[in-house]
C-alpha cells in the first residue's frame, strides 16, 4: 500500500478563487528543472471522499469538491503553505474502502 497525502476544498474556492494553476504551474516547473517525475494531481469530485474513514473530510468540504492528492508530503505541505483554507489529510491505497486514489466520481 501506498500512503497518498491530499489538501481539499470546494472546486470553486480552489479553481476560481485561489491561484491554484499558478502554484501547480510552479511546481511542475521546479520538476522539469530538477529531472523529479510528478508525483501530484489534481481531481475533481475525489472518490476517495466516500470511504467510511474520510466521512469527517466529506463533511467538512463543501461541494463540489477538488484535491490535489500526492505522494510526497512536502508537496501538500507546500501547497498548504500557499493555499491557507484547506482540509490536509492522507489515506493508504489501494485498499478495500479506496480501490483507486485517483479515481472522481465527476464525469467531466
Amino acid at each position: 500500500m501506498t500512503t497518498y497525502h491530499f489538501i481539499l476544498a470546494s472546486e470553486k474556492f480552489l479553481l476560481q478563487e485561489e491561484p491554484l494553476d499558478e502554484s501547480l504551474r510552479e511546481r511542475t516547473r521546479h520538476y522539469a528543472e530538477t529531472g523529479k517525475e510528478i508525483d501530484f494531481w489534481l481531481v475533481r469530485e475525489p472518490a476517495f471522499l466516500e470511504a467510511p474513514e474520510m466521512s469527517e473530510f466529506k463533511a467538512k468540504c463543501p461541494r463540489p469538491a477538488v484535491a490535489v492528492i500526492s505522494t510526497n508530503p512536502q508537496m501538500i505541505t507546500w501547497l498548504k503553505l500557499r493555499h491557507e483554507y484547506v482540509l490536509v489529510g492522507q489515506f493508504e491505497a489501494p485498499s478495500a474502502t479506496i480501490p483507486d486514489p485517483l479515481a472522481s466520481l465527476s464525469a467531466v
